[in-house]
């Protein structure tokens, strides 16, 4: 017979007798006046990185974008389909964002198999290596440098990969021009999996280092919620 994955169920339980009950206020409201996040967070697949834990975001807060290795392609109005553009297009000209965060993260297979040379498709059309490919240029110069260790090399193109995303964000002319008129700014991160240490990208230098939280200064919660044509 077929069944619903019961994890899926036990979790909703889970979330209709504590979260929902918590947030049934603010739900009611983004369900009756839409949405209205600040923030787009792109991110990978990997299911040991989720935005929304690590940023403990509430509901309506972040507008998630996941793929294969949290990549942006560049702007390519063509005829073909194109699902990350189509969500970063709704994402900055739509609910009108403030911010654009491309998060990478330790151990990412994507990365992982950019790396392998040898590595085998998974299947006949070869998805994730013609996704990959993206990084073509970055891997093969970290792949030929033996000084470094594996584990090197793949931090290396990891955080490499974020601050390519992020060259090819601003190829999109709705980035690049918000950008410049300082209605939009766009961030990298990277987010250790193995000790939850969260690495942010200098802007000028595309370094990355680890925030002094103790430094932070939270701004004032902003009402979220708006009308669709706010």
């Amino acid at each position: 017979m077929h069944r619903f994955p019961s994890p899926l169920l036990d979790g909703y339980r889970n979330f209709m007798d504590g979260r929902y009950i918590e947030e049934r206020e603010r739900y009611r409201a983004l369900a009756e006046n839409g949405q209205k996040p600040q923030i787009l967070l792109i991110a990978c697949c990997d299911s040991r990185a989720a935005p929304e834990i690590i940023f403990g975001s509430r509901p309506g807060e972040l507008f998630v974008m996941r793929n294969v290795a949290n990549m942006i392609p560049p702007y390519e109005p063509d005829g073909h389909f194109h699902a990350t553009s189509a969500a970063l297009e709704y994402a900055v000209q739509s609910l009108r964002v403030k911010d654009i965060v491309v998060m990478g993260h330790g151990r990412c297979g994507g990365i992982q198999a950019a790396l392998d040379p040898a590595a085998e498709p998974l299947s006949p059309g070869d998805f994730i290596g013609r996704w990959m490919s993206l990084l073509k240029p970055a891997a093969e110069q970290i792949q030929s440098n033996d000084v470094m260790t594996a584990s090197e090399r793949q931090t290396a193109l990891e955080r490499v990969s974020i601050r390519n995303s992020i060259r090819n964000l601003r190829t999109f002319p709705c980035v690049s021009i918000l950008e410049e008129r300082g209605k939009l700014q766009v961030h990298g991160a990277w987010f250790d999996i193995s000790n939850g240490e969260l690495w942010i990208m200098d802007a000028k230098t595309g370094d990355f280092r680890r925030p002094d939280l103790e430094e932070v200064v939270s701004e004032p919660e902003q009402d979220v919620v708006a009308p669709p044509d706010a």
